[in-house]
């Protein structure tokens, strides 16, 4: 018995190659995020949200300033920020979107130079490259790192000590912004604790102000004796201007 014939299948043709693609690739994110995974998108995110907090720390010693004309003009100032934009916004509203936008762009700027960091430190191919490199460039800019942390410690018990909820002394009364400040920096250890912080803030502001408009691209020899003085200036002021009020709670010219 002959075996049965069989009709072979019709050959495929072969399809068109399919390469993978990485999921970046296929769907990009926009862009502004695909301009933060770069370097040069996280530098100008570092250099925008140092301007404005470099700007909300100048406005904020200006401010307390009023506290040398006594306790009517600094309690008026306080109440008068929690009174912006009323009736439009309830009040403290406006306060308070202000400030989440502060913890937005010092959540930002902390992220920006961590993750600059750890590029760079991919880039090299040894960890220092030599002793002349280390020691040439500024204390300040090599100490960054450091006074950051100490700002933002400093900054987590400044908000409990005197905004919130009046950490470690029994007479915080809300809305007693003079009372409350005399309360506070009368005690030895929470002086010494404000100067050391505003000390590592204005090395971390003199860094920050010399390298802002660089940062930018801003960047030209001619312009970095001006670049040099503005940082001395401003860091200066700041400086000054914020280590002068423990001082004067301790001396009793700013009294309850």
């Amino acid at each position: 018995m002959a075996a049965p014939t069989t009709t072979p299948a019709p050959a495929r043709r072969p399809g068109p190659t399919r390469i993978a693609t990485p999921a970046r690739e296929r769907r990009r994110s926009p862009f502004l995020v695909e301009l933060y995974r770069s370097s040069v998108g996280k530098k100008y995110v570092m250099a925008i949200t140092g301007a404005l907090l470099m700007g909300f720390v100048f406005a904020h010693m200006v401010g307390n300033l009023k506290m040398y004309l006594g306790a009517a003009e600094y309690d008026g100032y306080a109440d008068f920020l929690r009174r912006l934009l009323v009736p439009i916004l309830p009040r403290t509203v406006t306060l308070w979107l202000m400030r989440v936008g502060l913890i937005a762009a010092f959540a930002l700027h902390i992220h920006a130079a961590y993750s600059l960091t750890r590029i760079n430190h991919r880039a090299r191919a040894v960890k220092y490259q030599s002793r002349r490199d280390y020691v040439a460039a500024t204390y300040a800019s090599r100490t960054m790192r450091w006074t950051g942390i100490i700002i933002t410690l400093f900054l987590v018990w400044h908000l409990f000590d005197l905004s919130w909820t009046g950490t470690g002394y029994r007479s915080f009364y809300r809305g007693a912004v003079y009372e409350n400040v005399d309360a506070s920096l009368s005690r030895i250890p929470v002086a010494a604790l404000y100067i050391v912080a505003n000390l590592a803030l204005g090395v971390h502001l003199f860094h920050g102000a010399w390298s802002l408009f660089q940062s930018l691209g801003w960047n030209n020899p001619r312009f970095n004796r001006w670049r040099k003085w503005f940082a001395y200036g401003f860091s200066g002021a700041v400086t000054l201007g914020n280590v002068s009020f423990p001082i004067a709670v301790l001396a009793g010219v700013v009294s309850r």
